[in-house]
């Protein structure tokens, strides 16, 4: 009869495997988790949205995530709260409050897999903000795939004939178009600023912003409230955790394709959950959707690719 390994040794051994992997192997088995998390999360506000206002669940998630965060924020303070750009982190922060009012109320009244591909529209969104502010340029096969994304998005928000744009479907696509500008601003304030400071500003930032409407909502949450905002704090902070450990392990372009196992955990967790079943424009949506953002992520590794053989070969030619 063989021992059992202690647990120590267990989660040694298992530790060693990990590492012995290839980088975008990790990096991918680390989007999955993550992306379970981000799903498990939007399961957790939409139950905690049939009670509580929606600025109430996101002051106890920021609440929790600045909580998490605390430690990392001290030691590094005050150089943690200095930034090179305070009005552009302003700016940020201001989108980022907007971007999860819009999202979160998305969530708590529309099927779970209808918001999250909504979600993923922000990809084409920021194509289109780095070309007006960033200027960046982009070829006519990027510039296709951008439309067809916005194609599959008009399918999904596009109202059944008889029927009013539904205005959850709307804000869906806002927080979408403000979660953009966020990733937009970001590229620009982390070439001056540290990730701690942007940590910072953001847990602290939104929370803030969070304190009046919270006020003005507030609804006595219950013990069985405080424990999901509880759990959609912490499982928020678990799920960016993975995702920051994907993208040192992996490539970007590899492995962020993986992220739309999002819609697929939506979906069972939907269907399981909350007994929905997306209209069929969704699934077709949904498709093009993907495709397209998986074809723009390509083309953006084709790119680096070609920058990089462009710089290596203008060195070589230097010497």
């Amino acid at each position: 009869m063989s021992k059992r390994l202690p647990l120590s040794r267990a989660r040694s051994h298992v530790a060693v495997k990990l590492r012995n992997l290839p980088g975008n192997v990790r990096g991918g088995l680390w989007i999955l988790f993550g992306s379970l998390f981000f799903a498990i999360m939007v399961v957790m506000i939409k139950i905690a949205g049939q009670r509580l206002h929606v600025t109430e669940i996101l002051f106890f998630r920021q609440l929790t995530m600045l909580l998490l965060a605390a430690p990392v924020i001290i030691r590094y303070f005050p150089a943690s709260l200095i930034s090179a750009r305070p009005g552009l982190q302003m700016i940020r922060i201001s989108v980022a409050f907007l971007a999860m009012l819009l999202g979160f109320t998305a969530i708590i009244h529309l099927p779970l897999a209808e918001a999250t591909t909504l979600n993923f529209a922000k990809t084409f969104f920021v194509g289109v903000l780095a070309i007006i502010f960033l200027g960046e340029v982009v070829g006519p096969r990027r510039w296709s795939a951008m439309a067809m994304g916005f194609v599959g998005v008009i399918i999904i928000a596009w109202p059944q004939e008889g029927a009013e744009p539904n205005i959850y479907t709307l804000m869906a696509v806002g927080s979408a178009l403000a979660v953009a500008c966020v990733m937009t601003l970001m590229r620009t304030i982390a070439q001056v600023d540290k990730p701690v400071t942007i940590l910072s500003y953001q847990a602290i930032g939104v929370g803030a912003l969070m304190i009046p409407p919270t006020i003005w909502y507030w609804t006595q949450p219950t013990l069985m409230d405080l424990v999901l905002v509880g759990i959609i704090g912490a499982v928020s902070s678990v799920g960016q955790l993975c995702t920051i450990q994907a993208f040192k392990a992996g490539e970007a372009s590899a492995i962020a394709p993986l992220d739309y196992v999002r819609l697929i955990y939506a979906l069972i967790l939907g269907f399981l959950i909350f007994d929905e079943w997306p209209e069929p424009r969704v699934f077709v949506g949904a498709a093009i959707i993907v495709a397209a953002a998986i074809y723009t992520l390509h083309r953006e590794r084709v790119r680096g690719q070609q920058e990089e053989a462009a710089r290596k070969a203008k060195l070589a030619a230097g010497h």
